[in-house]
């Protein structure tokens, strides 16, 4: 085999080690196949070129990769790569606005702890004080806190 072809199996390989650490995460296809062309590359350097061929074929896929892999990890290469944008908006206090302490509705969802309920007319997102609220139940809005509102099941004599 001729010096080339052992070089391009070697790019090929730390191509296909680069996608397996930024691509797709865990062992996959990817890594076993770059492992499998950097070593076939090696025995290839050594079986076709001679020994001392072999030791500078190993030394240069070896380093190589160490030098790719760790470009490619660098900060800069990620910055580069990840979503670089900021969420400065706030939550709307709509909701804080049309409910009160003290409202009265009606479970949409079962709230366990979390669910639907219909108070004032208005679908919203509610979480309950700990008990399991069923479906079409009457709750009553206990507090309201960062925008987040509580309620509890309304009791048979209150309704």
């Amino acid at each position: 085999m001729s010096l080339l072809a052992i070089i391009i199996l070697i790019l090929i390989g730390i191509f296909l080690f680069l996608v397996e650490f930024l691509l797709v995460p865990g062992v996959t296809i990817a890594g076993i196949a770059g492992f499998i062309l950097l070593v076939g590359a090696v025995y290839f350097g050594y079986e076709s070129l001679g020994t001392p061929a072999g030791h500078y074929v190993m030394l240069g896929a070896v380093v190589s990769s160490l030098v790719v892999i760790g470009y490619a990890l660098r900060a800069k290469t990620w910055k580069r790569l990840m979503l670089d944008s900021t969420i400065s908006s706030k939550v709307s206090y709509q909701e804080e606005q049309k409910v009160k302490v003290g409202d009265q509705g009606v479970a949409v969802t079962r709230l366990n702890p979390m669910g639907k309920v219909l108070i004032n007319g208005e679908f919203m997102e509610a979480a309950s004080t700990g008990a399991y609220i069923e479906q079409k139940k009457k709750v009553k809005v206990v507090n309201i806190r960062d925008f987040k509102v509580i309620v509890e099941p309304l009791a048979e004599e209150d309704g």
